[in-house]
């Protein structure tokens, strides 16, 4: 077959094109030492959130987990790429699926709960209207209680949904 030198050109072009995007589509970010050490900080900051939420101190539990939070926030915008081209084995397809729905459901139950606490906090104002101070005081309790059962359950559905983030950075582990 014989190709003119215009043709010839324009056919080595799209050869090296071709070859240079499927080595580009094989080849992924190398991971940084420091985003390693990213990494690293944030599913560390994981596990104590749930040691402190175990222990009843939600507020240390909320604040370790708005850091994970923010150091996994800052992995995205950094592998945002690698992220889009990386496909997921189905077992990790399924675990992502499974920690979602229990991130949702806990949500949920939270959700349930504080619109209880709430209730209870109106029901306690109104005992406390007519003068029925005992029940208010039970009431507001329990809505109190209500209320610490509610963030609780809020905090551990962040530590769920971070622990997907967990999951989808796994290839920075050392």
């Amino acid at each position: 077959m014989f190709m003119s030198r215009g043709n010839y050109g324009i056919c080595v072009l799209a050869l090296t094109l071709a070859l240079v995007g499927a080595g580009r589509a094989q080849t992924t970010k190398p991971a940084s030492p420091d985003h390693a050490i990213l990494y690293g900080r944030a599913v560390s900051l994981l596990d104590q959130a749930q040691q402190k939420l175990n222990t009843g101190n939600i507020s240390a539990a909320k604040s370790q987990a708005k850091e994970a939070n923010s150091l996994f926030t800052l992995l995205k915008k950094e592998y945002a790429s690698v992220l889009a081209e990386r496909e997921l084995s189905p077992k990790e397809d399924q675990q992502l699926a499974i920690t979602q729905k229990l991130a949702n459901d806990t949500h949920a139950q939270a959700d349930r709960l504080m619109e209880a606490a709430a209730a209870q906090d109106k029901k306690a104002q109104e005992f406390e209207a007519q003068g029925r101070e005992a029940d208010s005081k039970a009431s507001y309790q329990q809505s109190k209680d209500g209320y610490n059962r509610a963030q609780n359950l809020y905090v551990k559905s962040a530590l769920q949904a971070l622990r997907n983030q967990q999951m989808i950075f796994r290839f920075l582990a050392p």
